[in-house]
């Protein structure tokens, strides 16, 4: 029998520099009844801090894996039972990176740091390596928001053997790009279920940080055939699941 890997993806707020808040609702998805039998549940990119490109931010809460903060963090998710993979802004020494880390029972079990960076994302160095990870017999990779661009990103967690491609996203955009943007980013993520014929299951914030800038999601499984199997409604807070063969 083929192994199953039960993932959920979870639509949250955008939440900017409060991590207390990130772990509540982290602990709030995983507690809902539809999560019960789940493995993994996914959360958007930056998730954990905040996903704000500036200094005064990233300065003040960046966190290293080593760091004793970042151990109480893992700690106070031990409660909970599912997988969690999710972003966070990673200090390493002197650099910076945009990064989504995988946390089983209480432990640090994984990390990628994103590859491909935006123009505003200078802040950050680039990552150099693409991981993948195993849950119940499945493996699975992480592309994170702007990878999913490049075909040889997903190819490159593919190649390694993976049935699964995960995609913490953060598209909180100025009105004009999110209303331009908020039908394309299914196209992109088809065509690389497609090309590697892996399942892709990703993860985005919704809600309005001010006047200008608004996020709609999307938040969805696609099938190795490009389907939108499952989707959480465009601009709505909410989880959808799989069962990944």
């Amino acid at each position: 029998m083929r192994a199953v890997l039960k993932v959920g993806a979870c639509q949250t707020p955008e939440l900017l520099g409060d991590v207390d808040a990130a772990i509540a609702c982290m602990a709030g998805f995983a507690a809902r009844d539809e999560a019960h039998d789940l493995d993994l549940l996914l959360f958007p990119e930056g998730f954990l801090q905040g996903y704000l490109v500036e200094p005064a931010h990233l300065n003040a809460h960046a966190l290293s894996l080593g760091s004793a903060a970042f151990a109480a963090v893992v700690r106070r998710l031990r409660p909970i039972r599912q997988t969690l993979v999710f972003g966070m802004i990673e200090a390493d020494g002197d650099d910076l990176y945009n990064s989504a880390v995988v946390v089983t029972g209480g432990e640090l079990t994984g990390i990628y740091r994103k590859t491909h960076l935006t123009g505003g994302e200078h802040y950050f160095a680039s990552g150099g390596s693409y991981p993948t990870f195993v849950r119940n017999g499945v493996r699975f990779g992480i592309n994170i928001c702007y990878d999913t661009r490049f075909p040889e990103a997903a190819a490159a967690v593919a190649g390694q053997g993976a049935r699964v491609l995960l995609v913490p996203a953060q598209n909180m955009m100025r009105r004009p790009a999110a209303d331009e943007w908020r039908e394309r980013h299914h196209q992109i993520r088809a065509e690389r279920a497609r090309e590697t014929r892996m399942w892709l299951v990703s993860a985005d914030v919704t809600g309005e940080r001010d006047e200008q800038r608004v996020g709609y999601g999307p938040t969805s499984v696609l099938s190795p055939a490009g389907e939108v199997v499952a989707q959480v409604p465009l601009g709505t807070t909410g989880m959808v699941t799989a069962a990944i063969r």
